[in-house]
């Protein structure tokens, strides 16, 4: 009981609300190019191995960082975090309703090149997003915060994967890209209300200098060796869940499920405990710290991948695909939100865009590249195999605990 009062101070205060703001509009654009822009094209009668090929518009999140360094060198009139904030919200909200001007069609290279323009201006959001995010909140407040940033970008999801569709059928697709570009606007109002962070002493004062110290620091920490530690564990922490997730509405269709059983039932059980659980693992790291909610959160997040493998097994169960659908939610959003907040504490406060965007795109690495290879997997193995091969697979990462992140370990982001 002691640490309620601490726990109460941590989430009433208006970062939280800020964080909110943050994960919303990151998820926006996000949402509206893997979700709406699939939906536009198909429903105007575009291949659906075109629309296949669209998964490659989400390119810049995966490079981002190349560009990151730019934000921590130069500041824009309204400062370093929201001067970039300012352009890139505003590219945002004036490219989006562009798509309704085009037909897919007649138009489909002019829609892949504004889709590449509004990825590109997604991902620097985040990029920025995340810097001012981990220059705004307290050591204390970063598994909270960084969970609720996590939640809302999910919701956000909802506005074009639910929202926008639902209006398609009402309106014509012209207004429909431009209602749902104005939703950008909470989070454009976000960064003309909020204050921008102190310029930490000793920030990089050159491009050079922004481009080679982030690296340089992060290094030069322990070494060569507990650099690539961190780096592998970035990469293999959430690798087998990402794996087994990839594929998941055709393993439903084949085990059986119909579009509407799959769409009623993995809306609400997979949305909603996935963001029960990121609140919950949120708060949770207040008490338990980084380091042990990684081990615990990634310890069910794995297991959850085995539910899969034993739904593959029952075959088609409604209550079963509900109970494997919202564990693997729950075990998402703990995970999730103990390794955001470590990548987050992993940066350094002068560094905090390029290191932020470095360790982010490693991340995306698993979800652009590694999970096309689950097609094949799946062919080869079979569905119970595939996915008892993804919890093999996310052992790694939670091996690396040992190094990266022990139980008892301090949790100082100098040293691992």
């Amino acid at each position: 009981m002691a640490d309620s009062p601490h726990i109460r101070q941590v989430l009433l205060n208006k970062h939280m609300l800020i964080c909110i703001c943050t994960g919303f509009s990151s998820g926006l654009p996000l949402y509206i190019l893997i979700a709406l822009l699939p939906a536009w094209l198909r429903s105007e009668g575009v291949d659906l191995k075109v629309i296949g090929l669209f998964a490659l518009i989400q390119l810049p999140f995966t490079w981002k960082f190349l560009w990151s360094p730019l934000f921590d060198r130069y500041s824009p009139p309204l400062g370093r975090r929201r001067g970039w904030l300012f352009i890139s919200q505003m590219a945002l909200m004036l490219s989006i309703p562009l798509f309704g001007l085009l037909h897919p069609t007649q138009n489909l290279w002019f829609i892949a090149y504004l889709a590449l323009v509004v990825a590109f201006f997604s991902a620097s959001q985040d990029i920025v997003l995340d810097a001012y995010r981990r220059e705004l909140l307290l050591d204390a407040e970063l598994g909270i915060g960084n969970a609720i940033h996590v939640n809302a970008y999910k919701i956000a999801g909802l506005i074009p994967g639910s929202l926008s569709l639902i209006l398609a059928d009402h309106l014509p697709w012209q207004q429909v890209f431009l209602l749902t570009a104005l939703f950008m606007l909470p989070g454009l109002c976000m960064t003309l209300l909020v204050s921008e962070p102190a310029l930490k002493p000793g920030a990089p004062k050159t491009l050079r200098a922004a481009v080679v110290e982030p690296f340089q620091e992060f290094i030069n920490r322990n070494g060569v060796k507990s650099a690539c530690l961190v780096l592998a564990f970035i990469f293999f922490y959430k690798l087998g869940d990402s794996m087994a997730t990839a594929l998941a509405t055709p393993f439903y269709l084949d085990m059986g499920f119909s579009k509407t059983e799959i769409g009623l039932i993995a809306k609400n059980a997979g949305l909603w405990p996935s963001v029960i659980g990121g609140l919950l693992g949120g708060i949770w790291m207040i008490r338990l710290g980084i380091n042990r909610a990684l081990w615990l959160f990634g310890l069910v997040q794995m297991l959850a991948i085995l539910g899969f493998a034993w739904l593959a097994t029952v075959g088609h169960s409604l209550p079963w695909l509900a109970i494997v659908i919202g564990v693997e939610a729950l075990g998402v959003g703990l995970g999730t939100a103990a390794f955001v907040a470590y990548i987050a504490h992993t940066t350094h406060p002068l560094y905090t865009a390029t290191q932020f965007a470095l360790f982010t795109s490693l991340a995306a690495v698993p979800r652009t590249f590694a999970n096309a290879a689950t097609g094949y997997l799946v062919e080869s193995f079979g569905w119970v195999v595939f996915f008892l091969f993804c919890f093999v697979i996310a052992i790694p990462g939670m091996l690396l605990l040992f190094k990266v992140a022990p139980w008892n370990g301090k949790e100082d982001p100098q040293n691992f």
